[in-house]
């Protein structure tokens, strides 16, 4: 089947379709250009859907909210009343309609389960999906089914009815699986593609926000990502301390009352002890705060503060409140996205996707395509990438999210308890992340002999080689070299110096290439540009800006973007004279000779490169002029500044530097930079060394 739409299918309550939906449209995004959310029935307005509202904010899509919705309940019910349901349909299928015509794809995303009562039909969804000439993605809950009889009894009834139905049945996606039952249910034969997902009880529970948002409480600590802790359990503390911490397990949310500082205060120290569970955050009743005195101690202690929240209601009716809270999926739960979407692209092969959809990629590289499209790559063949600096938040939160989402392999230098710590103070999962101690590594000494070889033509003595290895970066970089890892990614807390001087010493240039440049990958609004060099040659001869701007193209093409490269001056075509136009005309030369197959002009102002109406007058008969996906900058002086001023004044996003021409990938990170930079860092550093592995 060739489709531009899918439809997801579910009649079961609690099946999951959230989870299913997210990781459709995480592949959506890398295989076509713009993608439409669509719900055919809403319930209420479409401005507190909260499924059109996630959607529309956390991909995110182009299109109007308003434009994401068929018909309402309410106005279904009316002809519902009339029978005359068809004209729902011509309603719905007017509206779908519209976005055929205007995106290039549409998930939809089938009746709520908060919709499902016996007025209405129970066929309806298929109903509208034949209306709509949408196949169906079928996603059925395997929760509650204690055998794996009574699971192929359901997935074979409820399939031959789609069958007989006539629906266009892309694949089954079996949600919340029993994990002892998951490989037995993935051998069930069903006559399609059937996936089968795992319970997982981290998804079935709620963070602190969503507690907070439900039962109106008001955030007393200072920080808000704390809020996305997942609670466990929750327990009401009214014992004395010494006999309330006996009872402390992983993920606890305790209910207290406010005047209580000494609960307050020992848990606090329980979160913080290697002697006690991670507790998820606490809620203050009563409506009585904390005294200044205990809550200025809690949060200057430099460390992380639990999240603590706080009711006006006493304890029990808050205990009752917290209970009813159903878990969600929101756009705060970052933590419960990436697990959710890590989960998905572990268990269900997105390639059988497409190819029974049959969609064909666009050539449009898009800041969220491209973003996409490097999680894509990373998981298709994941590599090992070593984080030096366990002891900086950021670096430990990215490291979470890439484990979750299956992005790649992990290791963190630093002592294994004071990280086991620190991430349980912060309410993240490391259980999958490797650990080592550099300065109780067994291979240290070899480390030290190696490194002494390598550089004792330098005037390295062993004396120096064990003290350097004493360094945190040039440990990391020589785990790498032999063999431990398959990439570092360091600069959060070290200076770009401290993080590519080990590698130019140790790993050195690949084959045939004489330079180690980078690149930032700029994420504009609508497009990615790739600028190179500005971060490490201060100013290159024509030979080794020639050699930038292959190397700068290369890496273009390896991470889906079409090379048309820019050899950059203050003069474009044959105008200017000069030493600075003339070297970037001979480098030109240079490269077009290295790499014939690429597209590369020169020399070339900026605005010609980047503007159609302004190549059209500079240079009209320019391939590249115009079209530039590729700017090479003269200078180390010139690109520096450049990215900044792009970076600043357009609000792009900079991504690097990524060091190219490197045997093994080691890439630098700003001191300033984001958790989300960290993540693209380590999934680029990944999907190159899937090359270098190769």
């Amino acid at each position: 089947m060739q489709s531009r739409s899918i439809y997801l299918y579910s009649r079961q309550k609690r099946a999951g379709k959230r989870v299913v939906a997210m990781g459709l449209m995480e592949m959506l995004k890398t295989s076509v250009a713009d993608v439409a959310y669509f719900k055919p029935v809403i319930d209420g307005t479409v401005e507190a859907d909260e499924d059109i509202d996630f959607f529309k904010h956390y991909f995110p899509l182009k299109q109007p909210k308003e434009s994401a919705y068929g018909i309402t309940a309410e106005v279904l019910a009316e002809y519902l009343a009339k029978d005359q349901l068809h004209a729902a349909y011509e309603l719905i299928l007017e509206r779908f309609s519209v976005l055929e015509r205007a995106y290039d794809f549409i998930l939809c995303d089938g009746i709520a389960e908060s919709l499902d009562g016996p007025e209405i039909p129970e066929d309806i969804d298929l109903e509208i999906a034949g209306n709509l000439s949408t196949p169906l993605l079928w996603v059925a809950s395997g929760k509650g089914y204690g055998d794996i009889d009574s699971l192929k009894e359901m997935l074979r009834l409820r399939g031959r009815y789609l069958q007989k139905s006539g629906a266009d049945l892309l694949a089954c996606i079996l949600n919340r699986v029993d994990p002892a039952l998951l490989e037995s249910a993935a051998a069930i034969d069903i006559g399609l593609p059937l996936f089968c997902l795992p319970e997982v009880v981290e998804l079935d529970r709620p963070t602190m926000y969503e507690i907070a948002e439900s039962t109106g409480a008001k955030l007393l600590s200072s920080d808000r990502q704390m809020l996305d802790r997942v609670v466990m359990q929750s327990k009401v503390a009214a014992m004395m301390t010494e006999h309330y911490l006996q009872y402390l397990q992983d993920g606890d949310l305790i209910i207290v009352p406010g005047d209580r500082s000494d609960i307050a205060t020992a848990t606090f120290l329980a979160n913080i002890s290697k002697n006690y569970p991670t507790i998820a955050g606490m809620l203050f009743t009563g409506g009585m705060k904390i005294p200044k005195s205990v809550q200025d101690l809690i949060e200057g202690a430099s460390l992380p503060v639990l999240p603590m929240i706080g009711v006006g209601t006493d304890t029990l009716t808050a205990a009752v409140n917290v209970q009813g809270v159903e878990a969600k999926i929101t756009l705060e739960s970052k933590r419960k996205i990436s697990l959710a979407i890590g989960l998905f692209n572990s268990h269900v092969d997105m390639e059988v996707i497409r190819r029974r959809l049959l969609l064909q990629s666009t050539q449009k590289m898009t800041p969220v395509r491209f973003i996409y499209s490097l999680y894509e790559k990373a998981r298709r063949d994941p590599k090992h990438i070593l984080l030096p600096e366990s002891e900086d938040e950021r670096v430990l939160r990215a490291a979470e999210i890439v484990l979750r989402r299956g992005l790649c392999e992990v290791t963190l230098l630093g002592d294994p308890q004071q990280v086991a710590q620190r991430a349980g103070s912060l309410g993240l999962d490391l259980s999958k992340a490797h650990v080592i101690d550099p300065q109780h590594f067994p291979k240290k000494e070899e480390f030290a002999q190696k490194f002494y070889e390598l550089r004792r033509h330098k005037g390295v003595i062993l004396p120096m080689a064990r003290e350097y290895m004493s360094r945190t970066n040039y440990f990391a970089t020589m785990m790498l070299y032999e063999g431990y890892v398959d990439g570092v990614v360091s600069g959060a807390t070290h200076t770009t110096r401290e993080t590519i001087k080990p590698a130019f010493e140790i790993i050195k240039t690949k084959e045939g290439v004489k330079l180690i440049s980078s690149v930032f990958f700029m994420l504009l609004k609508d497009r990615v540009l790739v600028y190179g060099d500005c971060a490490v040659n201060p100013d290159p001869n024509a030979e080794e800006l020639a050699q930038i701007a292959v190397s700068s193209a290369r890496t273009a093409q390896k991470f889906g973007i079409e090379p048309r490269v820019a050899m950059l001056s203050y003069s474009s075509g044959d105008s200017g004279v000069g030493v600075d136009v003339d070297k970037v005309r001979e480098a030109t030369r240079l490269a077009k000779a290295m790499a014939p197959d690429l597209l590369i002009e020169g020399p070339m102002q900026y605005d010609a490169a980047i503007d159609p109406k302004v190549a059209a007058l500079k240079m009209p008969d320019s391939k590249v002029a115009g079209r530039a996906t590729v700017f090479i900058f003269p200078d180390l002086n010139t690109g520096n500044n450049t990215y900044k001023a792009v970076q600043r004044s357009s609000g792009a996003v900079a991504i690097g530097p990524i060091l190219q021409g490197l045997k093994k990938p080691v890439n630098d990170l700003s001191r300033g930079c984001l958790v989300e930079d960290v993540v693209y860092t380590i999934a680029i550093t990944a999907i190159q060394a899937q090359e270098d592995r190769s």
